[in-house]
């Protein structure tokens, strides 16, 4: 019997347990590792800090999903890969042994900022809802979809918040619209002021100023898991693990990955749930595949994938391609769209 092992509980391998509990996989004991029993959905992060959602209603509930797909749930947190052994090894000190591994256990933020510990990583978002506590005067540095989006939660939360951003790194159309919502909500826009330095106190340097807040919080670039580079694993030039379009690594057949620590070799796309969600619906067939030694599907990605802002209150953003929209009814859309993913691991 193959023995797989899900490293990460992102949305691909939810996508991977929420079908194997509709229709389990023969031949094949799967495992999953995480370090969290209850794990908190990215897309509703902003509405959890802006007071719409309770923190019960944004959780997965991993093991007991696990335990209905008919795989056994580890908790633990990765920090080695030994492909020669075929053995990840946990933060606790064990092992688990596979025959086929899949990655998807998400991203970090950058922290090449010099004093960056001195604030507060949006990821892991567990530790980030933990630590954030209820200071009054915010800065955040990155205003990318993520750093915007809990920008405005945290203002409609009651928040004074800066927000510093060195580069544009929304399309136009959609950039447009974010900029007015964030001074329309009263949020401090900073565009074009990157954040050079974080001293103690926590005091934001950019170029000669210098301002002092309560919290710092980082929502800059994702960065790869340390461990994996580490793994001797083929790589982009990030650190993220090159994988076919199979999913399969491209130097470990036996290693598959998909979501925010994976990059596709030949056709790369941006790093967002949306995209993962796909990589778990070409995962889950491949690793069924994989148990009856047969060939692979490969994945095709889509050509444009739909983008929902929130911005603070009852109100949202929406990207598809070139179209953008917002308004109140942006907003009720979101979150039918979210609380219909949440339940789908519930039933």
């Amino acid at each position: 019997m193959k023995r797989i092992l899900l490293v990460g509980a992102g949305h691909a391998h939810l996508v991977v347990l929420r079908a194997l509990k509709r229709t389990p996989l023969y031949g094949a004991r799967v495992s999953v590792v995480s370090p969290y029993p209850k794990q908190i959905y990215s897309g509703m992060l902003p509405g959890l800090i802006a007071g719409h959602y309770t923190l019960d209603e944004v959780q997965v509930d991993v093991a007991a999903l696990a335990e209905r797909a008919y795989a056994d749930f580890v908790q633990g947190r990765v920090v080695a890969l030994d492909p020669e052994r075929r053995r990840a090894r946990l933060d606790a000190g064990g092992e688990l042994a596979y025959d086929y591994v899949s990655l998807n256990a998400g991203s970090l933020v950058d922290v090449s900022t010099p004093g960056s510990e001195q604030a507060l990583p949006i990821k892991p978002f567990e530790n980030f809802v933990r630590e954030l506590r209820s200071p009054r005067r915010i800065a955040l540095a990155g205003a990318g979809a993520a750093g915007a989006e809990m920008a405005m939660a945290l203002r409609h939360a009651g928040a004074q918040v800066t927000l510093y951003s060195d580069k544009p790194t929304l399309p136009p159309a959609l950039a447009r619209r974010v900029v007015s919502a964030l001074r329309r909500r009263g949020v401090d826009f900073r565009p074009g002021m990157a954040v050079s330095e974080i001293d103690p106190g926590p005091v934001v340097l950019t170029g000669s100023a210098r301002q002092e807040f309560d919290r710092v919080i980082l929502t800059t670039g994702a960065r790869a898991l340390p461990w994996l580079a580490r793994a001797g694993l083929a790589a982009d030039e990030r650190g993220f693990v090159l994988v076919h379009r199979t999913l399969q690594s491209v130097s470990h057949p036996e290693i598959l990955a998909a979501g925010d620590c994976a990059t596709l070799r030949d056709a790369p796309h941006p790093k967002s749930g949306v995209y993962s969600v796909r990589h778990g619906e070409v995962l889950e067939r491949n690793l069924r595949l994989l148990a009856q030694a047969q060939p692979l599907v490969e994945y095709q990605p889509q050509p444009r994938a739909l983008l929902l802002l929130s911005c603070g209150g009852r109100y949202a953003i929406a990207q598809w391609g070139g179209w953008t929209a917002e308004g109140r009814w942006v907003w009720w859309w979101k979150n039918r769209i979210d609380r219909g993913w949440m339940r789908s691991f519930s039933r």
